[in-house]
């Protein structure tokens, strides 16, 4: 399309970038704009990226193009939402940029809307070693991701939590640069990654953002210092857009939990909503409800007492139930099964995320392009986490799959995951590492 009659013109935009200049407001109304409208072509865009990528932006900007890209879409509103006494309900959504066994937003979204605060869980599907929320999630017979606008709102004032798509009408330019980023070795830039995130977040119109940061071997970040930074400008974007954020930066060299794969991370997360399961899938959860709750005012609450007493696993029964899925129908199972056995005695003292993430994907519980299928009761199963002793010969791993010519990859992705140290060791490790408002 031509740029005769725009306001600016597109190779103007993207030297002002590729000098380490600052564009203006109304500039980048009309890039982001322009983009949309299919008047800036994707080689140009795709320069302007690689611009922000090595130049950066400051705040202003990346606020102003978070804005602009909430701009090209609908915003959903909250604000009818009522409490038993005809106040208003608050929101509180959590955010989490990804990892291998992270099946937190499961026990999560129920636990906490049993204190009366709505949460609008707006998730997506994974993509590579990272596993997605809703493809977690359909492993359950007859659960719906689709939900329209007001089964949304019908739904959180119901019972107070959802865990659905979001919609396409929530800023469209995002998926159109994003979709052109993964092509063009782009992903990585901060500016673009954190208004990626947030403006969905923030078109998604709750009150508060908790964001679960994560850094290390299994994560989209591995140094602390650029996860930090992301968290940071995350917080910023959240706070100029009036959304109260504050960001947890967690770990991830090892999976969380004890398996990694659909159908078995929610048999997990139920576990925990029965009050069990893994001791850091807990820790997460309970801390990542806490400060949730305090977002909305709740200082007072017993988020792990909630899980001991049933009432997690009540709310997370009617969560399902509502979506149309069986919360107490069989799960999916995958047809073969192989095991990896420990290689010596001692303290297990790494088990590398990414290769168990690799490791899963290869098994079918990931997909490589957004519109492959995955196997629902693929992945792998940990027997157990770094601290504990190991004995040579004792199962370490179980590795499923419903098809078998697949195991072979798989432990090729495993064969530097486990690193086994003599008795006496100790892992240096911490689930939660700060926390930035």
């Amino acid at each position: 399309m031509t740029q005769a009659n725009e306001p600016f013109d597109a190779v103007q935009i993207i030297t002002i970038k590729r000098d380490k200049g600052t564009l203006t407001p109304e500039q980048i109304d009309w890039t982001i704009d322009a983009y949309t409208r299919g008047v800036i072509a994707d080689e140009q865009m795709s320069a302007l990226n690689m611009a922000i990528l090595l130049n950066g932006m400051n705040r202003e900007e990346i606020s102003r193009w978070t804005a602009a890209m909430i701009a090209s879409g609908e915003r959903m509103d909250f604000s009818g939402l009522r409490r038993p006494d005809g106040g208003v309900k608050a929101t509180v959504d959590k955010h989490s940029t990804g990892g291998v066994g992270d099946k937190i937003t499961l026990p999560l979204a129920p636990l906490v809307a049993v204190f009366g605060v709505a949460v609008p869980q707006l998730s997506g599907r994974g993509l590579g070693h990272t596993g997605g929320t809703l493809d977690k999630l359909e492993a359950i017979p007859g659960w719906r991701a689709a939900l329209s606008n007001q089964e949304i709102l019908d739904q959180l004032q119901d019972m107070g939590a959802v865990i659905c798509a979001a919609g396409s009408g929530l800023a469209p330019a995002d998926k159109k640069l994003y979709a052109l980023r993964d092509v063009t070795g782009t992903v990585e830039a901060i500016p673009l990654i954190a208004s990626s995130i947030m403006s969905k977040k923030i078109a998604e119109g709750t009150d508060s953002l908790v964001l679960d940061v994560k850094v290390g071997s299994g994560a989209f970040m591995k140094d602390e210092a650029r996860a930090r930074e992301l968290a940071e400008t995350m917080v910023a974007l959240g706070t100029d857009a009036g959304v109260n954020t504050v960001a947890l930066l967690t770990n991830m060299d090892t999976p969380l939990g004890l398996t990694a794969g659909n159908a078995i991370e929610v048999e997990e997360s139920v576990e925990v909503l029965a009050g069990g399961g893994p001791e850091d899938v807990v820790e997460l959860t309970v801390r990542l409800a806490e400060e949730m709750l305090a977002c909305a005012g709740i200082n007072d609450a017993d988020p792990a007492g909630a899980l001991k007493d049933g009432r997690a696993m009540d709310a997370w029964n009617r969560m399902i139930e509502a979506q149309g899925g069986d919360p107490r129908a069989a799960l999916p199972v995958a047809k073969e099964s192989e095991v990896i056995y420990a290689p010596a005695d001692g303290v297990l003292l790494e088990l590398d995320a990414l290769s168990v993430g690799v490791a899963a994907w290869r098994l079918g519980a990931g997909r490589a392009r957004k519109e492959d299928a995955v196997q629902a009761g693929a992945g792998v199963r940990m027997h157990a986490k770094p601290g504990a002793y190991v004995r040579a010969g004792e199962p370490l791993m179980t590795l499923l799959t419903d098809t078998p010519e697949k195991f072979g990859r798989a432990k090729e992705a495993l064969q530097d995951a486990v690193v086994i140290g003599p008795e006496g060791s100790r892992p240096a490790q911490r689930l939660i590492i700060d926390r930035i408002a």
